[in-house]
């Protein structure tokens, strides 16, 4: 599909309320690719998810195999959560082996990266609530009704014999697959060294079955030491587009790589300091991020769930409940193997096609390591609670918070690199680096299309840079960064989310999508240009205990 296509598409899934459509997996004819997506099957490159295991003990690979397959029930859990029919009738009716492969990466009939639009026959829209809600349910019903737990992170929405909206609570409506995974992370916890991770391992479990998270997000704060971790359970809200309440399970395996956390961890001293040097009012920077926070560097083994559907994630920044934020602050997770993968594959690349020749050599892995690091530190910063007691911002802003959010960590992620190199605390690169892949990074990011929290914000802010002159873009479709009026775009930005967030301003962030949110005539044909170069837009993976030999 021609990415100049997919922009007339962008943000269309965003105007409908629940979509009653669904897709028939039972007594179908077999599913065919649709025509126009034959050449958007190779847009993934397939890597080898691997990392050196010598070192660990034989108990901590048994411990290593017990979480994977702990995450391999939370990717069956994100297919029931992504996909209203059975998933193995629904593989098995398709035939092409290609896009067979193409709808296991994107979890159903929907291209992740292409605003959701369907890729097979006998499929249609893709209901932006997914799974979490009655499919005929519109938005004015869901508002009108009162019910237990209805802006729940951890319930799915029914309807009762009567037709009445209800909620049902995931370790109720999963039961089976929910106790299995608690009962491997127990087993798993007496292999584990390390007792702060053997504790979080239990807690986690109980919070499986109990759909209490807040304990064991505290738990997973206090872990210093062990070398391996798991991040398991519901946790981001992007899938539910309707209303960004609910969360959807996922998990990561990950490898801890010592050498570089213990580069990384210097940083994270310095929250408090850039929170109160914001270009912002004071009132929307009166909350102060928590001290506890750590930043650390991991191989990833095993992605399952949300995680692995369509882009796939290159660092973390958890938990989410902004009650430990406050009280810790948040654990940064930086994936270095799957950045590396990405930064080589794709990022190379696309500077090669669309960067001025004497600024790709600005281009750097050591400046994409940074900006994606500050990324996930800057969600640390700004504002969890709205000034107008309008409740949190993630509530007051309802589908549009995870988008904003995302634009608001890479826009303040961007200020730290500034602030921090202007302290002398980054001493590697030079901020033409910075800036320069950043911009890059856009262009990697904007393909991942607009039913992405991630791409949505990239489409925001390159038209925002754009009007601002952050850059220019020659006769010959190449662009070159103008430092000192990125800069100034950096701060006013900034200063516009955060006051957006901090008002709770649901109005003002959903006509800042609609006008801006949007692929326009240039970038289109940059996007084409990119395409035409066959360019991965993403990664996908060869995973699991027998690619890693447990």
């Amino acid at each position: 599909m021609k990415l100049a296509k997919i922009a007339s598409i962008v943000l269309l899934s965003c105007t409908f309320s629940a979509c009653s459509d669904k897709v028939e997996t039972n007594n179908t004819p077999q599913q065919q690719l649709l025509p126009k997506y034959q050449d958007r099957l190779d847009t993934y490159k397939t890597i080898t998810l691997t990392t050196d295991l010598s070192h660990f003990s034989k108990d901590q690979k048994a411990m290593l195999a017990l979480l994977i397959e702990a995450a391999e029930i939370m990717d069956d859990l994100f297919w029931k959560q992504a996909f209203s029919g059975d998933k193995k009738q629904f593989l098995s009716n398709i035939s092409d082996e290609k896009a067979r492969k193409f709808a296991e990466i994107n979890y159903g009939p929907w291209d992740r990266m292409a605003g959701d639009a369907p890729f097979l026959s006998y499929s249609t829209i893709k209901p932006i609530g997914a799974e979490f809600y009655p499919s005929d349910m519109i938005k004015e019903e869901f508002e009108q009704s009162e019910f237990a737990d209805k802006k729940g992170l951890y319930s799915l929405v029914r309807r009762n014999n009567e037709g009445q909206l209800f909620t049902i609570a995931y370790s109720e409506a999963y039961a089976d697959e929910i106790n299995r995974a608690a009962a491997i992370l127990e087993k798993a916890s007496k292999y584990a060294q390390d007792q702060e991770f053997a504790r979080y391992l239990t807690m986690r479990a109980d919070a499986l079955r109990t759909d209490n998270y807040q304990a064991s997000d505290f738990a997973w704060m206090d872990m210093k030491n062990n070398p391996i971790d798991i991040v398991i359970g519901p946790i981001e809200t992007y899938e539910d587009q309707l209303y960004g309440y609910r969360a959807a399970f996922e998990a990561y395996v990950l490898v801890k790589d010592l050498a570089w956390s213990e580069k990384l961890a210097k940083y994270a001293a310095y929250l408090p300091e850039l929170q109160k040097e914001l270009p912002v009012g004071r009132n929307f920077k009166k909350e102060v991020p928590g001290s506890d926070a750590d930043l650390n560097a991991y191989d990833v083994i095993y992605y399952a769930g949300h995680s692995n559907s369509g882009g796939k994630t290159i660092a973390i920044n958890l938990p989410n409940d902004e009650q430990v934020q406050l009280e810790k602050g948040t654990r940064r997770l930086q994936l270095k193997n799957a950045m590396r993968a990405k930064f080589d594959a794709i990022m190379q690349p696309i500077a090669e096609t669309l960067i001025v020749e004497e600024q790709r050599e600005n281009v750097t892995f050591t400046a994409f390591f940074a900006n994606t690091m500050f990324h996930e530190v800057a969600h640390g910063l700004g504002i969890k609670n709205t000034v107008n007691n309008k409740g949190s911002v993630r509530q007051a802003l309802k589908e549009h918070a995870s988008a904003l959010e995302e634009g608001k960590a890479d826009i303040l992620g961007l200020y730290m690199v500034r602030q921090l190199l202007e302290k002398g605390v980054i001493t590697e690169g030079k901020l033409e680096d910075y800036y320069t892949t950043f911009l890059t990074g856009i262009f990697r990011s904007v393909r991942f299309g607009a039913s992405s929290a991630h791409g949505k914000a990239n489409m925001v802010r390159f038209n925002y840079f754009a009007e601002q002159g952050a850059f220019t873009r020659n006769d010959q479709g190449l662009y070159r960064v103008d430092i000192d009026k990125m800069t100034t775009a950096i701060n006013s930005l900034s200063n516009l989310i955060l006051t957006l967030q901090g008002n709770g301003d649901y109005q003002g962030v959903d006509e800042l999508v609609k006008s801006s949110g949007i692929i326009k005539t240039d970038l289109a044909q940059d996007l084409a240009k990119i395409e035409a170069a066959k360019i991965p837009v993403d990664i996908v993976f060869e995973q699991g205990k027998k690619v890693l030999g447990l």
